[in-house]
């Protein structure tokens, strides 16, 4: 195996410490800071590739505007119920002893004295336990963005936000999707506290449970999350800017026939209404075509109106699928349409998208990338 390389260096080449030395590049970059970067991190780093990850930068505030803050779409959200190893428990004298508090890398808010989840555990905690599990074997990590990738020679060069670059033999793109939302200024307001885009992450928690809710969107996403949480929910209404569903048949038919599933034909969010102690408590509707609106009582705002996959850095040297997802070639593999590029998570998943599969994915690109270096006598 190779050693673990130097300092990043500058755009010219050029680190600030050692100018003029030529750099060895590293084995592989991962680029991403969910749970399918740290896992790939954890299998690489113990496979002895010191693996380089740039989780992003977590002071820009168009990364939160833009919802692709470090830890991805678990920074998000609050508990996390259906990761393996997270029954319900004492959580925070775990925090205590398995994260480092000082650690100056990134000003994680994760604290021993924040509120005990009822179950499971909350989902920066579960992203940040898995940072630190990577670090522990070894794992280098910068807080910063890419904004670009040169794929098309080798080896790979990736260009920093801060202008500096670094070169890779292998890359793992994990960059994640980000789920869109409507941009109303009181959705953000009450974002896992009521406003979610996951009913699989969040549709059984106690605040949605005989409560009624409702679900925005006409596709066969939106259709199935409200059948989803009709096993929680005491209604559900689902919002269809159209008079038509754009699901496939059979998927309307079951949300039309559901007694559960109430239809709002032609109607949109106006706004989404709650108070600080219990979040959400109503959302105000309104039809697109009489502009009557209408106040529903509602514990949660599902929306379920698609998600952007966080690829524009690649700037088409990459394969994407019909949905702007990064293709996977070959059946069970993270092969990407470049040799030696590998993809996990939600950047290549448009069908999962949980934060257990993301993780299996980059086992997977770590696996993957290990036996292309050794493949190639790369390592």
């Amino acid at each position: 195996m190779t050693a673990p390389p130097g300092d990043i260096a500058d755009a010219d080449g050029e680190t600030p410490n050692t100018k003029h030395q030529t750099l060895m590049p590293e084995n592989v970059i991962i680029i991403g800071s969910g749970p399918a970067a740290w896992t790939a991190a954890i299998y690489a780093a113990r496979a002895n590739l010191h693996p380089l990850v740039f989780e992003g930068n977590p002071n820009d505030d168009r990364n939160r505007i833009n919802g692709t803050m470090p830890l991805g779409q678990l920074a998000l959200t609050t508990e996390v119920e259906n990761f393996p190893t997270w029954p319900a428990g004492d959580t925070r004298q775990y925090l205590k002893t398995a994260l480092k508090a000082d650690d100056p890398d990134f000003p994680y808010w994760v604290a021993a004295d924040k509120p005990q989840p009822t179950h499971g555990i909350n989902g920066p905690e579960l992203v940040a336990l898995s940072r630190q599990q990577a670090k522990n074997f070894g794992t280098r990590v910068e807080s910063k963005d890419v904004v670009k990738v040169d794929l098309k020679n080798r080896p790979f060069t990736v260009t920093l936000h801060d202008g500096k670059t670094a070169q890779a033999h292998a890359l793992i793109i994990a960059t994640g999707a980000r789920a869109n939302y409507l941009g109303l200024s009181s959705e953000d307001k009450y974002k896992n506290r009521g406003v979610s885009a996951c009913a699989v992450c969040d549709g059984a928690l106690p605040r949605f449970r005989n409560q009624p809710i409702v679900v925005v969107g006409g596709g066969d996403t939106a259709v199935e999350e409200a059948g989803y949480l009709t096993k929680f929910g005491s209604k559900v209404h689902l919002l269809v800017r159209r008079d038509v569903l754009r699901a496939s048949k059979i998927m309307s038919e079951r949300a039309i026939t559901n007694p559960k599933i109430e239809m709002k034909w032609h109607t949109e969010v106006d706004e989404v209404i709650g108070d600080d102690k219990k979040g959400v408590t109503a959302v105000r509707v309104k039809n697109n075509k009489s502009g009557a609106k209408e106040e529903l009582p509602a514990s949660g705002l599902f929306l379920a109106i698609g998600h952007t996959p966080n690829v524009g850095f690649l700037d088409g040297q990459l394969e994407l699928n019909a949905g702007s997802y990064v293709k996977w070639t070959t059946l069970a593999r993270t092969y990407t349409s470049v040799e030696g590029v590998f993809a996990a998570g939600d950047v290549a998943d448009d069908y999962y998208r949980q934060a257990v599969s993301a993780a299996g994915t980059g086992c997977m690109a770590a696996l993957d990338a290990e036996r292309y270096l050794g493949h190639h006598g790369l390592i």
